[in-house]
């Protein structure tokens, strides 16, 4: 356990504490987590060895000034090796270094995670848009994880299958490592099958449709594209084989209600066939169009090294019932707002929804959503 960093009565948690209900904040609509005091981990890799300490984390980590980390290695709010070093300290690699924060999670969308099954060994549950299956970037109790620990006390719990962070609908979750291993043995095996339904601009074509296009993700744009042979002499595409087979449910000659059944899992990869065929989702903002305008809130343009005074002198007007609900640490570049600066605010649900998993011997369902369901439809069918 690292020493205590200065600062009497602050409680540091670790990823070994458990998410509690009391942690989550419910306002216009958003569920927040109260900030919390976080030890960060990480050791030295041979490319940082060399920096002074300050240096190392004012070029990997852009997020706070130059200035912040000065003071956080004085007041010993970044140790290496569980020890305070001065500001001008020269790292070695794999050394151990903690960097003790105030915490703040990005908010997600307020639903509630409905438990659809809770069996022996297996749990499924309807996934609200916007929220990640498990920790991940900035965040660790807003998670399907997190959430269903400290709601509902299932522990621990083995993702089966994953869903984007903005896609909704049936997850899957194993209650033991081998029960999960025979999950992961069906999937390897190409024994499952997988339904979505989305909502798409246009009127679909009536029958079946399959894409069969490769997928190439861009792990740095968060986004993928489609390649496929022009010819024959012309270059093999690159990325990886995909598959996706389609079929019209509904449309109302402006939209259509569309099944979807990915034979193969690559990374967006129903929203990028639907894009390619000139059918996209019809609110998904990253593939309407051939801007890249994620709708998440990564990539806002907002500068994140903000200067500490300027942070702490001009606090949003509407933030004071926030910051006496949680406090304010003197440290922290985000107070006294409860989202990280930097969060846009604007998310919503995508129109992509998880309805079934089915198995060699199993299966398991998730109602629609509202706007995929047919009760809000016109009653006529339009036939293309």
């Amino acid at each position: 356990m690292a020493a205590a960093p200065p600062g009497a009565g602050i409680v540091w948690q670790t990823p070994a504490n458990p998410p509690e209900a009391q942690d989550y904040i419910f306002r216009n609509g958003r569920r927040y987590v109260r900030p919390y005091y976080f030890e960060f981990i990480s050791h030295v890799k041979n490319r940082w060895a060399g920096k002074t300490i300050v240096d190392l984390f004012t070029e990997e980590f852009k997020g706070r000034p130059y200035e912040y980390y000065v003071h956080a290695v004085k007041c010993g709010r970044l140790q290496v090796d569980e020890q305070t070093v001065p500001a001008d300290y020269i790292v070695k690699s794999s050394q151990k270094i903690s960097h003790f924060l105030h915490r703040h999670e990005p908010p997600v969308l307020g639903g509630n995670i409905l438990i659809l099954q809770n069996e022996v060994d297996v749990v499924t549950v309807c996934k609200p848009a916007s929220v990640p299956v498990h920790p991940c970037g900035q965040y660790r109790k807003n998670t399907v994880v997190g959430i269903l620990q400290a709601e509902h006390g299932l522990t621990p719990l083995f993702p089966v299958h994953r869903l984007d962070r903005l896609v909704s609908g049936l997850l899957i979750f194993a209650k033991s490592a081998d029960r999960a291993e025979c999950f992961r043995q069906q999937i390897e095996a190409n024994l499952l099958q997988k339904e979505y339904v989305a909502k798409v601009v246009g009127v679909f074509p009536d029958g079946e449709q399959t894409v069969d296009a490769n997928v190439n993700f861009n792990a740095r744009e968060g986004r993928s594209t489609v390649e496929v042979c022009d010819g024959p002499g012309k270059a093999l595409p690159s990325g990886k084989q995909a598959c996706t087979k389609f079929q019209r449910i509904f449309t109302d000659g402006n939209h259509s209600i569309v099944l979807c059944k990915p034979v193969t899992g690559r990374t967006h990869q129903i929203r990028v066939h639907l894009k390619h065929i000139g059918y996209p989702i019809a609110n998904d903002e990253l593939y309407l169009s051939g801007n890249f305008c994620p709708r998440s809130s990564k990539g806002t343009g907002i500068n994140r090294a903000t200067s500490l005074a300027c942070s702490l002198s001009s606090p949003d007007p509407d933030s004071s019932a926030e910051a006496e609900e949680f406090g304010i640490d003197p440290m922290c570049t985000n107070c006294p707002n409860l989202a990280p600066v930097g969060y846009d605010g604007d998310e919503e649900a995508l129109w992509l929804h998880c309805v079934r998993y089915t198995g060699p011997d199993w299966s398991y369902e998730c109602p629609y959503p509202d706007w995929a369901s047919l009760d809000n439809m016109p009653t006529k069918k339009i036939k293309s």
